[in-house]
């Protein structure tokens, strides 16, 4: 077993004390941060996040706040998606391509005012890119990583606990929308929204001092409910088609690839900085697209690299996320297909590390 070297470049979250004193089994590094990944099994913390309800440390998704008088021109230069119509209150999933239409990250964009939004970015040091554009353009706007550490209940419970914490009224907020809720005298901006398929919130916790006390509230009132500590399950989120920025697509792919052509508004997001390379594209259409694949045979292992995706001898894709799902008795997998084999019911061959494995592409994803 390989250890983690923790040092000053690996950030502790506020929650990192009772992650611990939960058991976390496995650790991996996200935006310079730690990002629990197992507490008692893959498959354990699976099928517990599909029945109960489960507490995430997700203080790895790094705020970059844009505030100022210009904070919804930078917004707009980001990203593809039309955000004329986005109201205070709302949350849109946002990709942020560069000058050449190639997806640097896919965050969820707060609209906290006018003025002031939040970037929930993945993995990358998405910071520096806003501060560049914001300088280079000479805008009126400050950019900085506020100290906003989010958490996140995840689960068919979720409501139920969150309820009791937070009041009845929690349960009235909609999907990819945010209310402002009281914890011991600290406003928090509480979403619904989550890494999984089984419904939840995201409440991000301004202030590193309530942390812990949040954290040990939710457990003590999550007692019947079966409240554990969990993490994204890699199994959950490949049958829900769930994407992670660095695994499955980077900055070489461009928002259509990646099957997020429905979040470009390209035509009308005008001030895109990227916006003239995806007409090209939106235009010509992709060669290479993200679609789910069913992988033959046993449990795969660890999938911590790309596998061939292989027919007639030619290479024609790869695979960049793929788990046993117990629920479905299959392999199931995330792969970047060439247009000449995306069909659905295209059988294939994936290069997994064991064996070469019969593999077909699906048309949709398991969930």
């Amino acid at each position: 077993m390989v250890a983690l070297s923790l040092s000053h470049r690996l950030r502790r979250t506020p929650f990192s004390d009772g992650v611990e004193a939960s058991g976390v089994k496995a650790y991996t590094v996200y935006n310079h941060m730690l990002l629990p990944t197992v507490f008692r099994s893959p498959a354990e913390d699976y099928h517990h996040l599909k029945t109960a309800v489960q507490i995430w440390d997700v203080a790895c998704e790094r705020q970059v706040e844009l505030r100022g008088p210009d904070a919804a021109r930078l917004m707009q230069m980001l990203t593809p998606r039309d955000l004329r119509g986005m109201n205070v209150g709302q949350c849109y999933y946002v990709p942020i391509v560069d000058e050449t239409g190639g997806m640097l990250n896919d965050p969820v964009a707060v609209k906290l005012a006018e003025d002031r939004w939040w970037i929930s970015i993945a993995d990358s040091d998405l910071l520096y890119w806003v501060k560049a554009i914001a300088h280079g353009w000479r805008l009126d706007v400050l950019v900085d990583e506020p100290d906003v550490s989010p958490l996140a209940v995840q689960g068919p419970k979720a409501d139920d606990l969150m309820a009791r914490v937070f009041g009845d009224s929690v349960r009235d907020v909609r999907f990819f929308r945010y209310g402002v809720f009281d914890f011991q005298g600290r406003n928090l901006v509480i979403a619904r929204s989550g890494y999984s398929k089984q419904g939840g919130y995201e409440i991000y916790v301004e202030g590193g001092d309530i942390g812990m006390p949040l954290w040990n509230a939710l457990f003590e009132a999550g007692k019947d409910l079966d409240v554990h500590a969990g993490c994204p399950n890699l199994i959950e989120r490949i049958e829900g088609g769930l994407l992670s920025y660095g695994n499955d697509m980077n900055s070489n792919n461009t928002p259509h690839e990646c099957g997020l052509g429905k979040f470009c508004n390209t035509h009308t997001a005008i001030g895109c900085i990227g916006r003239d390379a995806l007409l090209r594209v939106a235009k010509e259409g992709p060669v290479q697209k993200i679609c789910a694949v069913e992988i033959e045979g046993p449990n795969v292992p660890g999938c911590d690299r790309w596998w061939p995706i292989m027919a007639g001898g030619k290479r024609v894709g790869r695979i960049s996320s793929a788990a046993w799902s117990p629920d479905h008795n299959t392999n199931v997998a995330i792969g970047m297909v060439r247009m000449t084999h995306w069909e659905p019911g295209t059988e294939v061959e994936v290069e997994a590390p064991d064996q070469t494995r019969r593999a077909v592409v699906r048309e949709a994803f398991w969930a």
